[in-house]
């Protein structure tokens, strides 16, 4: 979908996608924030999957949490769902009182339950302490998993598809098509050919990247090296690919996120993007936190 040129100056601004967080992996580190990023339809904050610190990310961009209203998980690792009832729960705090739908694969609902038997006294004391507004009726969830479309608004049409990440099953890809745009977050995958259908002609496709000559390096910072190691290259796209899967799909703009490593300093800005337009001449944007697009 594109910007209409004739429209008058009161029409809504045009989605606009910020990256909270472009790290790859669960290990908190200082070069970059967890996975997560937000698409800003209308003023309405649209979450899609909850890194830890997810909810910092949001204020650091200048998103008030009380604009919560949808949070979209790609699957079930902890770098990505690490935070997603805490960001309603700080939402809430923050003085949230509208209802936030949570999508995602199983087991969600039972996700959520845990989560408010967890935060029960809180919870509890907050609301007779502080007058707050329940909370359980704001935090709502949905579980989704076979490809079709999720959600349909008069500004906002959400669509999935599974996506290959073994051992992790099911992973989702998140089509986001708007008015003036469509956007495209891949979720942790390998190259995957469903991908680059729902990818079609999207405005924005940010996919996850590995920078696999770095991956060596990188096992040999943390524990459990060689099953590491397995797992990255039978889970996730090397840069390479992720630019093959925005060159087949037709997207406008590719963004690297989700990057491993994520810590590495040797690796500059210009070795991502010389890898990810071995197969595509699009732009290549190369992530970093809070950035805007």
């Amino acid at each position: 979908m594109r910007v209409d040129p004739t429209a008058s100056p009161s029409s809504p601004a045009p989605a606009r996608l910020i990256l909270l967080g472009t790290a790859g992996g669960p290990r908190p580190n200082r070069y970059r924030a967890s996975p997560a990023q937000v698409l800003l339809i209308d003023g309405e904050a649209h979450v899609i999957d909850c890194g830890y610190g997810v909810a910092r990310q949001l204020v650091l961009a200048g998103v008030p949490l009380t604009a919560l209203r949808c949070v979209y998980l790609t699957h079930h690792h902890s770098d990505h769902n690490a935070d997603f009832g805490t960001l309603v729960w700080l939402a809430w705090a923050s003085g949230l009182r509208a209802p936030v739908t949570v999508f995602g694969p199983p087991p969600l609902a039972e996700m959520r339950e845990l989560f408010l038997r967890l935060h029960a006294y809180d919870i509890a004391v907050r609301t007779a302490d502080e007058g707050r507004v329940p909370f359980a009726p704001l935090f709502q969830v949905r579980e989704v998993a076979a490809p079709g479309v999720v959600l349909e608004t008069a500004r906002l049409r959400v669509t999935i598809e599974r996506v290959h990440h073994p051992p992790v099953e099911p992973a989702l890809a998140y089509r986001f098509d708007t008015p003036e745009r469509a956007v495209v977050i891949s979720g942790d995958t390998t190259y995957c050919p469903a991908l680059v259908a729902l990818a079609r002609d999207a405005d924005l496709l940010v996919h996850e990247a590995m920078y696999v000559p770095a991956l060596e390096r990188l096992v040999g910072r943390v524990g459990n090296a060689r099953r590491q190691l397995e797992h990255l290259l039978a889970s996730h796209t090397p840069a390479a690919d992720a630019g093959r899967v925005a060159a087949e799909a037709g997207a406008r703009t590719l963004v690297l996120s989700h990057l491993v490593p994520c810590d590495d300093p040797t690796l500059s800005d210009t070795m991502w993007l010389e890898e990810a337009q071995r197969h595509y001449d699009g732009q290549v944007v190369i992530g970093r936190d809070l950035l805007a697009l």
